[in-house]
């Protein structure tokens, strides 16, 4: 990462702060209050032990003075914790909203635009990436102020007493913050690298976690198993790379700041010694201006050192910022547009196209141009080889791809209706079903109220009333992380009786029978055969010798519609369909 780049992510990390600007004040204010805490502290105790050591004042004549200093002691203590709180809600705040960013940007995105990502990649974007800027606005930020105030509170309290210790101390702490940016400018490099490597190993072992069983049916489980520990192995070199650059600044920091308070402490021995004699105005070197100095030269360095301590926590965040401020940033311009009319829900739909291409949010395009009309009621197969642009079209159609042309819904352009309103009149069953709700009930209602005997009627056709008596709880049963409580065919009866009880107008079929078993199958095609005749349908299939019942066959060969009609006059005549019905048939006989 150059320098350059590493600027432009500060900046946009520093702008990031307008979300918790509330707290980032109350944590100034707090660290104002601290340095004049720590100036009060220091003040009492050097005037305490001058009283006892040189003025001979009895210690039962300072009570209030012991008292003050334990009331500072206690004020510190309360502050420092404040700060901790105060941070803690800064940071948390900002998270809170780059997540929501992140998330509203990829629903605006799609599912057609997220998949071509890793799962892996995006948990690491919204976890881990974004979990590392805690510190930097919890901690470092606020302690760049108090790196600042706190030293000026305290030369302002040392010159007027003793000008050589102020001047020791002004003129050691710029080393500090210079030897500090020399080792960090590796640092966010190296966080970057680091989080490249997280990412690509989370995604990567995620993959292959999925597609474990293929992996062991072609004997490719042991390789894949050595490539994720020679990628953890990289990951692990990269991670002590980066706390190495974190030790580093540290011991920087600690020997220039235990210089810098030994030459003051050297200073005073040598005054008292008489051996020097300058830095007092006149009245010689005190043992109180000397207590003073020495008590509050720590407290000098202490914030930046604390800042080295937490410089670290800027380095993550730039490195974590790259991958998250280059998504939003791209993202910017590719949203998929949408407007804000509303439809009737009333009034059946008719889709008309015209000339449609699909393009995928970048620009490219997936399928088109296409000429179509979905009749309401009607019931449309989609059918062609794996490639061909189904997918493209059910998903533009489902407002998550931009296209050109002209896509209307009874006359209105679909760009311009508003995409919720939209997607309420649609019902959708993929090949991967997903149940993302807690509940078994959860899922099927969708929060919406149903009653229980469509409930029970909807429940029997999809076939979910023949093994919902063996779960645990019923309806209410915890499917837990991925439904994996159920296999893969009654979660799929699952999203089938879902999307029949959603009171949608066009229902979207995605290879709804896809690696079902035969049982599973019946009952997902009877119940969505009986559906398709209270809704339009569009279904894409591969099982082409169950479309007699269909009212229009459509088939798509590389992006386009290539033929259209009714299921018996396509097998009648030639052409594409009759001749995909017969590479099926023959792949059948083999």
């Amino acid at each position: 990462m150059n320098k350059t780049r590493q600027q432009q992510l500060t900046q946009w990390l520093r702008q990031q702060r307008v979300h918790a600007r509330r707290w980032l004040r109350l944590s100034s204010l707090l660290g104002l209050l601290s340095a004049l805490l720590i100036i009060a502290q220091a003040w009492i105790l050097a005037e305490l032990l001058n009283n006892l050591i040189v003025l001979q004042i009895p210690r039962t004549a300072l009570i209030n003075d012991f008292l003050l200093l334990l009331g500072c002691f206690i004020a510190r203590a309360l502050v420092s914790w404040l700060r901790e709180r105060v941070g803690f809600y800064c940071g948390q705040a900002i998270r809170r909203t780059l997540r929501k960013r992140v998330l509203d940007r990829l629903d605006a995105l799609g599912p057609a635009w997220i998949q071509g990502k890793p799962a892996g990649s995006w948990a690491t974007l919204l976890l881990e990436q974004i979990e590392e800027m805690q510190d930097y606005y919890a901690r470092y930020l606020p302690q760049m102020s108090l790196a600042v105030l706190i030293p000026c509170f305290i030369l302002i309290a040392i010159f007027p007493i003793n000008w050589a210790a102020g001047a020791i101390l002004l003129a050691t702490a710029p080393l500090i913050p210079l030897f500090m940016a020399l080792v960090g400018m590796g640092a966010a490099d190296a966080n970057c690298r680091n989080f490249l490597a997280l990412s690509r190993l989370s995604g990567h072992f995620l993959d292959r976690l999925r597609g474990l069983e293929t992996l062991r049916l072609f004997y490719r489980a042991q390789a894949e198993t050595d490539n994720i520990s020679h990628a953890s192995e990289n990951f692990r070199r990269r991670t002590m790379e980066v706390l190495r650059m974190a030790f580093l600044s540290s011991a920087v920091l600690e020997f220039f700041a235990s210089l810098s308070i030994a030459i003051v402490a050297v200073y005073f021995g040598f005054s008292y010694l008489g051996e020097l004699n300058f830095g007092h105005y006149g009245v010689g070197v005190s043992l109180f201006a000397g207590f003073l100095a020495l008590i509050l030269a720590p407290e000098f360095f202490q914030p930046l050192r604390d800042l080295g301590t937490f410089y670290h926590a800027k380095a993550q965040a730039v490195g974590a910022a790259d991958a998250l401020e280059t998504f939003l940033s791209e993202t910017d311009e590719i949203t998929v547009a949408q407007g804000n009319q509303t439809l009737d829900s009333n009034q059946p739909l008719t889709l008309v196209a015209d000339q449609l291409v699909i393009t995928a949010p970048g620009g490219s395009v997936l399928a088109g141009p296409l000429s179509f009309t979905l009749l309401p009621g009607q019931r449309v197969a989609l059918v062609g080889q794996s490639g061909a642009g189904k997918s493209s079209l059910l998903n533009v159609l489902s407002g998550f791809l931009p296209y050109q042309g002209s896509l209307t819904v009874n006359g209105i352009e679909l760009r311009d209706l508003d995409r919720t309103g939209w997607q309420q009149q649609l019902a959708w069953v993929g090949q991967h079903p997903q149940l993302p709700a807690p509940t078994l009930r959860d899922n099927l209602l969708s929060g919406q109220a149903v009653d229980a005997a469509q409930l029970q009627q909807v429940l029997a056709l999809a076939g979910v009333d023949e093994f919902l008596p063996r779960l645990p709880d019923g309806l209410d049963t915890e499917l837990g992380d991925q439904a994996a409580g159920l296999s893969v065919g009654q979660a799929q009866r699952i999203a089938v009786a879902r999307a029949l009880l959603k009171p949608a107008q066009l229902l979207l079929l995605d290879e709804p029978a896809a690696s079902l078993d035969s049982d599973s199958e019946q009952h997902v095609m009877r119940a969505l055969e009986q559906a398709s005749h209270q809704q339009t349908t569009l279904m894409v299939t591969h099982q082409l010798n169950q479309l007699a019942n269909r009212d229009d066959v459509w088939v798509m060969r590389e992006g386009q519609l290539i033929q259209q009609g009714p299921h018996q006059q396509l097998v009648s005549q030639p052409g594409p369909f009759a001749e995909l019905l017969a590479q099926r048939q023959g792949v059948v006989e083999l």
